[in-house]
């Protein structure tokens, strides 16, 4: 359908550089694709670490001090005088009040070992949150790949316009300057003026700046693409525009709108992105319902400290004491407190309910609109197809009556600009053709 070549500059790698090669190039070097897919990192490390909140926490704890001298005081906070105190065993004892004899070193070792088993389903809330996160991050990678595939198919695109106008033009060209010498010759002869040769001439002229513009767009088109795969500075590439064979087969075998809608609702990634997000809500409510619920767990501690100074008479020696049992934790405020919460996570379910349907009509709307534009674009490419050979059939005819002085050289000038017309007009009918079936694909993120 599309008649083109490669453009006559360095080529990178050595060949053609086919859309498909395009495309897996800008998926190992685009940075806005590296830039998601470092957010997916992250993401998978955010999966791990929601699961450790599963695992058992062990605290250590390791302490030295210096404990000054203990003071003793009357109630009355008299320093002076004696204080009795009762020791089981011995009846009540007399201390005299003032400076107590102290072990001044002390040490502390603490080990601690908690075991959630019930967390009102806050973690495993919070596992979920992080693996519907994750894919959240997956899509996000293949949004940005679609978005630059698109970017790329543009640039491709515009190349194949400019190739195949050049192509256009250097025709022109060529049958410009034959026309020319043709008149330089019937000059000689004295049948054609000056002023008609200097019409064509002119028209010559025009040609070539045109020729220069486009080589000018081209450059800039591939500096553009060049950036967009991140090539290194100074190396250019050389694009196959006969590559679009595939494409140009599946437009003759295009299926009806309705399986374009279905393929949307599957695959685009808006669409899925708000169902997850959805589920993302939907844990957020398990999350903050769970803050209405009791903890328990499992804890087991070991304390080692010395010396013992909570009694009057210090004891210079170390003590070990463990425990293990059953915590219980429940804050009974959450019970006031917490209900707004979860309306509020509620109300963001609702919303993002919502989204999904308004995800659905946008790109319901986009797949109609792109469809009718294939379509359209598709009649225009005959329409031009036609024209094209209606203003050849033009030229020719005027031509051989200018030949044998039976038309003017006005007549002669406008046959060669309806025909340059309908040949550019052609070209850019099928490249519109193209970029509609590939911004229908990209609606449904299947490029």
């Amino acid at each position: 359908m599309i008649v083109g070549v490669g453009c006559c500059v360095p080529t990178y790698a050595q060949h053609r550089m086919s859309l498909q090669s395009l495309f897996d190039l800008a998926d190992q070097q685009n940075q806005r694709i590296k830039v998601s897919e470092a957010a997916l990192k992250a993401a998978e490390e955010g999966v791990v670490s929601a699961k450790s909140a599963m695992l058992p926490s062990v605290e250590f704890n390791l302490q030295g001090s210096y404990t000054g001298n203990a003071f003793l005081m009357s109630r009355d906070f008299s320093a002076s005088g004696i204080t009795e105190y009762i020791v089981p065993g011995l009846g009540p004892q007399q201390v005299q009040n003032g400076k107590q004899p102290t072990p001044h070193w002390g040490n502390s070792f603490t080990a601690q070992a908690c075991q959630v088993i019930y967390a009102g389903g806050a973690i495993h809330s919070g596992i979920e949150m992080a693996k519907l996160g994750r894919q959240l991050a997956e899509l996000d990678v293949e949004k940005n790949r679609q978005e630059v595939r698109f970017l790329i198919a543009g640039y491709f695109l515009d190349l194949c316009k400019l190739q195949n106008q050049l192509l256009v033009i250097a025709k022109n060209i060529e049958l410009t300057e034959k026309v020319i010498e043709q008149m330089k010759a019937r000059r000689e002869q004295g049948t054609v003026l000056k002023n008609d040769l200097t019409r064509y001439e002119l028209q010559l002229q025009s040609l070539l700046l045109t020729k220069t513009q486009l080589n000018d767009a081209k450059e800039i088109i591939r500096y553009q693409l060049s950036t967009a795969i991140h090539l290194p500075e100074g190396e250019n590439l050389e694009v196959d525009t006969q590559s679009l064979e595939k494409e140009e087969l599946e437009l003759k075998a295009l299926t009806s709108e309705e399986s374009w809608q279905q393929i949307a609702a599957e695959k685009n990634i808006d669409i899925r992105q708000a169902s997850l997000a959805t589920e993302i809500t939907e844990q957020k409510i398990k999350n903050t319902r769970a803050a209405s619920r009791p903890s328990v767990a499992v804890v087991a501690e070991n304390n080692l400290f010395g010396p013992y100074t909570s009694d009057l008479i210090p004891k210079d020696a170390n003590i070990n004491v463990w425990f293990v049992g059953i915590g219980v934790k429940y804050n009974l405020s959450s019970l006031w407190k917490n209900k707004h919460a979860i309306r509020k996570a509620k109300h963001e379910n609702i919303q993002a309910l919502e989204r999904v349907k308004l995800a659905h009509e946008g790109i319901g709307n986009g797949v109609q609109a792109s469809y009718t534009n294939l379509l359209t674009s598709s009649v225009e490419v005959t329409t031009q197809e036609k024209q094209v050979e209606l203003a050849d059939q033009n030229y020719v005819v005027v031509k051989n009556r200018y030949d044998n002085d039976l038309a003017l050289l006005t007549d002669m000038l406008d046959a060669s600009n309806m025909k340059l017309s309908a040949d550019m007009a052609l070209v850019n009918a099928r490249i519109n053709m193209l970029y509609n079936y590939f911004k229908l694909k990209y609606i449904t993120n299947t490029l």
